[in-house]
């Protein structure tokens, strides 16, 4: 059970740092700038990903239930 915590809990740590990191560097899509500070995670698709798998999520929920 303390493996499986420690997992879960590295997890969150890493990506917490992650986004830490991505907003503190600049977000400039063009130039010189985006080749040398680019983020490491594509947030808005990672967002719109997250909220898809959501949504399915759901509506299976939605639709077992129902049974």
């Amino acid at each position: 059970m303390r493996t499986f915590f420690g997992m879960i809990l590295g997890a969150l740590l890493l990506a917490g740092s992650v986004y830490v990191y991505d907003s503190m560097q600049t977000s400039v899509a063009n130039g010189e700038v985006a080749t040398t500070n680019r983020t490491i995670v594509n947030w808005d698709v990672a967002k719109a990903d997250w909220e898809a798998l959501r949504d399915r999520a759901h509506k299976d929920w939605v639709r077992i239930s129902s049974k």
